[in-house]
């Protein structure tokens, strides 16, 4: 019955603790967009563009 004593103040002190990271973490933002990650991973990569100068060689054309 002693350990009642304990946990009580420990929980509210966690739970106080979980409320001030939640409200921070809020405040900085950090829940703003949602869903522009997880549709990131669907857009195509962009294709890579040839130099100005010309095609770079290839293995074929190296002596």
């Amino acid at each position: 019955m002693n350990i009642i004593y304990v946990l009580i103040p420990l929980s509210i002190v966690l739970m106080v603790l979980a409320l001030v990271f939640f409200f921070w973490a809020v405040k900085n933002g950090q829940f703003d967009d949602l869903d522009t990650p997880a549709l990131d991973v669907l857009d195509d990569d962009q294709e890579p563009t040839e130099p100005k100068d010309g095609p770079s060689p290839t293995r074929d054309d190296a002596p």
